[in-house]
């Protein structure tokens, strides 16, 4: 058998956690000391770096989508640290805005900034490209999709309602940790509307490179869309099975997306 600390060692090279950090005296060691340091900076800046909304625009633009940029009621990222309320709603203009493309759609992409503009401006796009093939295989009417700032889960309620679409799925910053400030979260709703709690949604979280990879998290959220769509409903009432259709392989066939 190894040593302890060869043991311990062997397991800190298979996740970040803080594990076996060793101690110099009664205290950590000073490059442990500087370790959380560092990733408590990255959380806080996570959180307060400004949202590039038009660098994500461009990169779903190359994805041949259509965009709407859209700010919540929270006219700053002070107040919308201190309201979530604020954020959770659509400002006037921006309810316009939806309310003018509205139509008749399946299904609406929300990226918001959340906790984390660093997850978002990292992982959207590349998310939403793995889920377009697999969307193709469901044949649905795509809503533009709305690039929301200052934004938090709820505000997609009210952005599918106002677009007229069916179903829902918030791209989101979520609250940064000491090992993960980049992890994206997935919130979708069946029949969004303004009002519904966290009981309606399904949710895929930590979606990133050291996480959930962007191919495993577009499989379960396209399974969970076709799931909600064929039974009319997403939360608690529908389980994640994605799984054993992942092992058996199913993969998209069809060649195209219908996009509005």
């Amino acid at each position: 058998m190894l040593p302890a600390d060869e043991r311990w060692a062997a397991l800190t090279r298979l996740t970040p956690a803080r594990i076996a950090l060793g101690r110099a005296g009664a205290s950590l060691p000073t490059r442990e000391v500087l370790r959380f340091g560092l990733a408590h900076a990255q959380a806080r800046d996570a959180v307060h770096i400004p949202f590039r909304s038009d660098e994500v625009a461009a990169e779903l633009a190359a994805l041949s989508l259509e965009t709407v940029q859209v700010e919540s009621a929270a006219p700053s990222r002070d107040l919308y640290l201190r309201r979530p309320d604020l954020g959770r709603r659509l400002s006037p203009e921006a309810q316009a805005m939806l309310q003018a493309r509205r139509g008749a759609f399946d299904f609406a992409f929300v990226v918001a900034d959340g906790l984390s503009s660093t997850a978002v401006q990292q992982n959207a796009a590349p998310l939403i490209a793995a889920m377009l093939p697999l969307l193709q295989r469901q044949g649905l009417t795509l809503a533009p999709v709305v690039i929301a700032s200052q934004a938090r889960v709820a505000l997609g309620d009210e952005a599918a309602e106002a677009l007229g679409a069916r179903l829902v799925a918030v791209l989101i910053g979520e609250r940064p940790g000491l090992s993960s400030p980049d992890s994206l979260g997935a919130y979708l709703t069946f029949a969004p509307r303004r009002g519904l709690s966290d009981a309606t949604r399904n949710c895929v979280s930590n979606i990133r490179p050291g996480g959930l990879s962007f191919e495993h998290a577009a499989f379960k959220l396209a399974w969970l869309m076709r799931e909600a769509l064929r039974r009319s409903l997403t939360g608690v009432e529908l389980k994640d099975e994605s799984e054993p259709a992942l092992e058996a392989g199913e993969t998209a066939t069809r060649p195209s997306i219908t996009t509005g």
